[in-house]
């Protein structure tokens, strides 16, 4: 591909912020997002942002009492657009944007810092009810659902006498029915442990030897297609999860990208072989996964085991000195994205040719 065919980064907007902001999201069907973060004085805030004529305008800034660490608008009606946060005293709470000052919804989750949050059955997106993931520092992993106060409908946490890990990133998948769901949750030690909740069961794990920082499947509601983790030595794994061999798992391509930490993955929304790395040292990757010519074969008794494909890098972009900490892509429109770093800027960014991939 020569550089006049290659998809550009193209910072389209950028502005400076007064607190550390560690998550952002799109409003759906606007061009409207949130961000999220902790004021110096150490407070939570939640700012609302709309593109207007190639700015951002502030429409509303939402100071709270704990700093807020992650957002979702995953298990939300389009009509409501509630926002979902995790808190740093492991506060779960659901927001009416409109109406902010007093949770639609509140539980106090967990006993430490909520690090990470998913959601699904809303937006149009999956099947079945709408729930809600969180994963703490206290080692557990807990699912909501947000008509139900209270307690969780799952709770995944270390057996009697196992060491807790700090959980760093969950998410949804497989929810292609009413009936099947799945969360993946990665921990600080490399654990990657794939829960069914149909059966309530442990179906997968496996380690990837270093910290997991972020993990998404390409699409939540599909049947299990493809899984990409990211972790702390600068290098991502893509699983194919459609074959799952007795003994050996999934098939993986491992990549080593980044000189620092990905902190983020995310699947271009209109496109899931397209994807998204954020890393510790400022950048943006964008990648694109290729499929065997079989996505499975035999193994030398006759069972079925995955093929993995291969991943190529597009295009790189540095765009901060600090880690990009967040990353967002327009669920609406192709190519738009946003994303939050550690040097107290959020981003709008547009990336260009991705139709003639």
């Amino acid at each position: 591909m020569s550089t006049f065919e290659k998809p550009q980064i193209i910072v389209h907007i950028q502005k400076g912020l007064n607190y550390t902001v560690f998550d952002c999201k799109w409003v759906p069907c606007s061009a409207k997002f949130v961000t999220m973060g902790n004021f110096a004085r150490g407070t939570g805030v939640i700012q609302v942002y709309e593109i207007q004529r190639g700015d951002l305008k502030l429409l509303r800034e939402i100071e709270k009492a704990k700093p807020i660490k992650c957002g979702t608008f995953g298990a939300a009606s389009l009509q409501q657009r509630h926002l979902a946060t995790g808190d740093f005293d492991g506060n779960l709470h659901i927001w009416n944007l409109e109406a902010p000052e007093i949770p639609v919804y509140s539980v106090k989750g967990h006993k430490e810092i909520i690090n990470t949050i998913d959601g699904i059955g809303g937006l149009g997106i999956g099947e079945g009810a709408p729930e809600i993931v969180t994963g703490s520092r206290d080692g557990t992993v807990k699912v909501w659902d947000p008509r139900q106060k209270d307690d969780p409908v799952a709770n995944m946490e270390p057996a009697q006498g196992e060491n807790k890990r700090d959980c760093w990133t969950v998410a949804f998948g497989n929810a292609y029915n009413q009936e099947e769901r799945v969360v993946c949750a990665g921990y600080d030690n490399g654990d990657i442990k794939l829960f069914d909740l149909r059966n309530m069961s442990l179906r997968w794990e496996t380690n990837i030897k270093n910290g997991v920082c972020s993990l998404e499947f390409d699409r939540k509601d599909i049947s299990m297609n493809k899984l990409v983790a990211t972790s702390l030595e600068g290098k991502f794994h893509v699983f194919d999860m459609r074959t799952q061999h007795p003994t050996k798992g999934f098939a993986s391509v491992t990549e080593k990208a980044h000189k620092s930490t990905i902190w983020q993955v995310r699947h271009l929304p209109q496109n899931r072989e397209l994807f998204l790395t954020a890393g510790g040292a400022g950048s943006l990757h964008l990648w694109k996964y290729e499929y065997p010519a079989h996505r499975s074969k035999k193994d030398s008794e006759g069972v079925d085991m995955g093929v993995a494909g291969s991943v190529s890098l597009l295009q790189n972009v540095t765009l901060s000195t600090q880690p990009v900490s967040s990353l967002d892509w327009s669920p609406d429109k192709r190519g738009l994205c946003i994303c939050s770093s550690f040097d107290q800027t959020v981003r709008v960014l547009i990336v260009t040719k991705l139709q003639s991939i």
